[in-house]
């Protein structure tokens, strides 16, 4: 049962962290830079230090006792999260957001899931098969079956655009060679960066929860402990980004000009918090393997999403032939390497 719960888990959390772009369909006229900093304010910064902040009797005895080593790998790891973030909307510009997100996903993956069984995490995560053994072999078949899905992803959005716009000669002319050899080398940077957000827990959480539970905390605000202490960089690498793009626009008054900015970013800021909590706990549901079948299907269920959010928001509606049935191709091939990857923990 517990294996099942972590499965439903990891799985809402991959749907919960590839739908928060639906506010998007929602916001005319969007000011990004004021959007990304109540959005990344709120999720990794607000939300989670209020539960501990609230729920922890001694923070600084919780920091003493888990150590400056653990908190500053994790921090680090958080903030290569960070930085990947940044970088894809770079490449989004420089690429397009098909190739960018297909490329980025593939190789944090392959990173994330392949890394916890070379290098033992902390906790449950320190007893994790080895990567050529028959759990680890059947990983590795569901990862590339994966990557298989996300290139046929890749290759949907690609047909879509087609059919929906034809490039001007202009268009054409700003995305020399160049700019896009650049923008494919900075998405596979940010793509081995990206799984910086898993690393994280799954290297940190051992002292992090024991730590936190010594001061009567519960599962939940153990949890809500992992993620404020050792996510505190990645959340500021966005949050300064956001800085950054207000003072160069200088276009700080626009920050609380619209409520529904404020309102949908601290909802999406709720809504990504909560997602990556479920992700933490269904990963250790999963027992010794958690660190790698669970990102993996929580990154397969993303990348679903993601999708699923561009189909209700009606970007598919009038595509119709090959791109629609690769996109139906792709969903399901994803689908299977889900199967794969929780066949894989059970063994």
């Amino acid at each position: 049962m517990e294996i099942l719960l972590g499965l439903v888990l990891v799985v809402l959390a991959g749907l919960g962290t590839g739908t928060v772009a639906w506010p998007m369909k929602k916001i005319n006229e969007l000011h990004f830079e004021q959007y990304l900093f109540v959005f990344m304010l709120s999720a990794i910064i607000v939300y989670p230090w209020l539960v501990v902040l609230i729920k922890v009797p001694d923070l600084v005895q919780l920091v003493k006792t888990v150590g400056l080593k653990p908190l500053l790998i994790s921090n680090l790891l958080s903030i290569s999260w960070g930085v990947a973030n940044v970088l894809y909307l770079v490449c989004v510009v420089r690429i397009g957001a098909a190739l960018t997100g297909a490329i980025l996903s593939a190789a944090g993956m392959s990173i994330g899931v392949i890394i916890p069984m070379l290098f033992k995490g902390s906790g449950l995560f320190s007893n994790a098969p080895n990567i050529f053994s028959p759990a680890g072999v059947v990983i590795l078949v569901g990862l590339v079956v994966i990557i298989i899905g996300i290139s046929l992803v890749s290759v949907a959005g690609f047909g879509r655009e087609k059919i929906l716009k034809q490039e001007s000669d202009a268009s054409k002319k700003q995305q020399g060679s160049g700019s896009f050899v650049k923008g494919l080398i900075l998405v596979i940077i940010a793509g081995f960066l990206s799984s910086g957000i898993s690393l994280a827990f799954v290297y940190s959480q051992g002292p992090v929860i024991a730590a936190a539970k010594q001061q009567g905390a519960g599962d939940i605000t153990a949890n809500f402990s992992v993620w404020a202490l050792c996510m505190f960089g990645g959340g500021l690498v966005n949050v300064l980004y956001a800085v950054y793009l207000m003072t160069k626009k200088n276009t700080w008054h626009l920050l609380f000009a619209r409520k529904d900015e404020i309102v949908y970013g601290s909802i999406i800021g709720l809504q990504f918090i909560l997602s990556i909590i479920l992700l933490g706990k269904g990963m250790l549901l999963l027992g010794a393997l958690g660190a790698s079948v669970g990102f993996a299907i929580q990154q397969s269920l993303q990348v679903i999403g993601n999708q699923l959010v561009g189909f209700i928001g009606g970007e598919w509606k009038a595509i119709k032939g090959r791109p629609r049935n690769t996109m139906y191709l792709a969903i399901a091939t994803i689908l299977v390497a889900v199967i794969i990857l929780a066949f894989s923990n059970t063994m």
